[in-house]
């Protein structure tokens, strides 16, 4: 039996301190990630776990229990750490998968600190105050121990640390046991606990059993899609012969065509462009934790990027059937331009498991007039013209994918490259810093534009351009950041405008000058560009479809919007623990709406986007007529399965260096 006196003087050692000490850090991260939490539940989800580690110290750990505190504080502490700053960058909850690529966050540690408000540093404060006061106290008193006023005996202090064990484990079980099933990371982690969900992700680990490799195939793809055909835009193969340049635009959000600010059009070469050219404006991002290299992964193979970790590390050691390989097989020379190191996210391996001929990185770029971590894209632009002439020369056709980079997160640019000047509202403003980014990005592209042009190579060349990702996720935004993205929008900025980026296809005396209003995503650029040039897709497995001559379109998203969200024509859908508590919002109120001229009004009246929201337990019946507006559980549960199948194929691949 325990005693009240064991009790009190159990509680009265490390255990009750450091337990202040974590309820004050977990409520630190549950405040920055979660939106209208109770006061009660970190304390009910959070203190379990926390005190089984606290419950195994008092077991096992002899006289430097609070050296042993101390380094749990400190592994406890950089956890949450790291789901406030993870959540803040990418939308999501950071789990074992993310932590391992650890190494590729210092290369963008600028966009790391930027996301940085110097309160969250306090997560670490008490680490070095305790840690000062226990090595003062041991220069002190010298190698000897100062006994604890009146110790409660080793044998005690277990049973009542066997006690509190238990009933923390059973508390853990009831967290963690009913949400497993949640498809919403942020809600699983809401339910479970920050701690608790990433010992979930760890024990529970895993995946799905894979589909069979030989019952894949495009019929089967094409069925779970159910598209339909449309009448061609343009001719199957029309561009035929010609070269296909590729260029992804970083971070390029699709609201920026048309913008004015005050006047000022914000890109207006690439509006031009657009204004030749097809333009898709509600084309959608595929990306997950690899960014721009998630998207040269999704673009150059029509797959979905994998359930944890960047493709181009998770799937890199595969033969995967890509976009260069295509158009080799049609007598094409290919090459990828990034004018960053080639190691960083592996894309040395990558480009050799998409077949690139050749890749040109930082060792052909080099360092001149750099911008963020790399040359600025007008010596990108420069420098691959260069290349793409010898090409041309050599006189067969190329394909060529061009990763333009200067318009980075943070968004600093030189003070020499800043020519858009921005009202004051905007000054010090990361929706301001953008603009200015992306301003001076669309004028490095109208150089490439006229360098196209003066070389030969654009009357003959089929472009397209695409945006790679988000450059503004809506959890990184404070509240004057809001309040500039409602100005430029006249609403609410949403989910749906956060992950809508612009394509653009353009090829001179083909394509008219026409705006699709379909919706696609980055995994249809492959059969698109197919489609266009007359390649075979006749033995390569996609997941996209042709823009051109395909509608009905469904979008599986992952990463940035929990797992299990999906887009269809009309709508956004996204899940809670699954379809019967997600909630639907209308892209009619977000993604299509022509953007309108920003004048010095910021204090109009807009749109809440609650109006825009519909709790999937009010959708329509699916046989209604109504029903069109939203995702049917039916679409949802297909998109699930395409994912599933995308990844079932594609680890079920031979390695690449078995490929003949």
């Amino acid at each position: 039996m325990l005693s009240r006196s064991s009790l009190t003087r159990f509680l009265s050692g490390p255990f009750i301190l450091f337990t202040v000490i974590m309820i004050i850090k977990s409520s630190l991260a549950w405040i920055v990630i979660f939106d209208d939490i109770p006061v009660w539940k970190p304390l009910l989800t959070e203190l379990p776990l926390i005190w089984i580690c606290f419950c195994l110290i008092e077991w096992f750990a002899g006289k430097r229990r609070m050296w042993a505190y101390l380094a749990l504080n400190l592994v406890l502490s950089g956890i949450f750490f790291a789901a406030i700053m993870y959540y803040k960058y990418y939308g999501v909850i950071v789990n074992y998968h993310a932590l391992a690529q650890v190494n590729q966050v210092t290369s963008v540690k600028s966009s790391m600190f930027s996301l940085l408000d110097p309160y969250y540093l306090f997560i670490f404060a008490d680490i070095l105050i305790i840690s000062g006061i226990l090595i003062r106290r041991r220069i002190k008193l010298g190698a000897a121990e100062r006994p604890e006023k009146a110790p409660l005996d080793r044998r005690s202090r277990r049973r009542v640390a066997s006690v509190i064990l238990i009933m923390s484990l059973v508390i853990c079980m009831l967290n963690i046991y009913p949400n497993r099933a949640s498809m919403s990371e942020i809600t699983q982690a809401e339910q479970m606990g920050i701690l608790g969900y990433e010992a979930y992700t760890i024990l529970a680990d895993r995946p799905d059993k894979p589909v069979p490799l030989d019952t894949i195939d495009q019929d089967y793809i094409d069925q779970i899609k159910q598209t339909t055909e449309i009448d061609a835009v343009v001719d199957a193969g029309a561009a035929k012969g010609r070269n296909v340049i590729v260029l992804q635009l970083e971070s390029f959000q699709n609201f920026l065509i048309g913008l004015k600010v005050d006047g000022q059009e914000v890109t207006p070469n690439i509006n031009r462009l657009a204004e030749e050219s097809l333009y898709f404006p509600n084309f959608y991002q595929q990306v997950g934790q690899g960014n721009t290299s998630d998207a040269e992964f999704v673009v150059n193979t029509s797959f979905y990027i994998p359930p944890n970790g960047a493709a181009s590390t998770v799937y890199a050691d595969k033969a995967l059937p890509s976009l260069p390989k295509l158009m080799s097989a049609d007598g094409y020379q290919t090459a990828t331009f990034h004018t960053n190191d080639v190691r960083f996210w592996n894309r040395d391996q990558l480009y050799q498991a998409l077949g690139f001929d050749q890749y040109y990185d930082i060792n052909y770029f080099g360092t001149e007039d750099s911008i963020a971590f790399s040359a600025s894209d007008e010596v990108l632009y420069t420098k691959t013209l260069d290349k793409l002439e010898e090409m041309q020369a050599a006189g067969s056709p190329f394909y060529a994918q061009i990763i333009s980079m200067s318009a980075h997160h943070p968004y600093h640019l030189p003070e020499s490259k800043v020519s858009l000047t921005l009202p004051e509202r905007y000054k010090d403003t990361l929706p301001g810093d953008y603009l200015v980014s992306q301003h001076y990005a669309d004028q490095a592209v109208g150089q490439l534009i006229e360098g196209l042009k003066q070389r030969g190579l654009w009357d003959n060349s089929l472009l397209v351009v695409y945006g790679d990702h988000l450059g503004l996720p809506i959890y990184s935004l404070d509240r004057d950041d809001k309040e500039l993205m409602k100005e430029i929008y006249g609403r609410e900025y949403t989910s749906a405008d956060m992950i809508n980026i612009p394509l653009i296809v353009t090829a001179p005396g083909i394509t008219p000058a026409k705006q699709l209003e379909q919706i696609g995503g980055q995994v249809d650029i492959l059969p698109t560009i197919a489609g266009l040039t007359g390649a075979s897709l006749q033995n390569q497995l996609h997941f996209g479809q042709d823009l051109l001559r395909e509608s009905g379109n469904l979008l599986p998203e992952r990463y940035y919007l929990p797992s299990g969200s999906v887009l269809n024509d009309a709508s956004l859908f996204i899940p809670e623990t699954g379809y019967g508590d997600g909630t639907h919002y209308s892209l009619a109120k977000a993604g299509r709406q022509d953007i309108q001229q920003v004048e010095n009004n910021g204090d109009q009246e807009a749109d809440p986007s609650e109006e825009n929201a519909v709790p999937a337990t009010t959708t329509p019946d699916e046989g209604s007529s109504s029903s069109e507006r939203y995702i049917t559980k039916d679409e949802y549960e297909r998109a699930l399965d395409l994912m599933h199948l995308s990844n079932s194929y594609l680890i079920q691949l031979p390695d690449g260096n078995t490929e003949e």
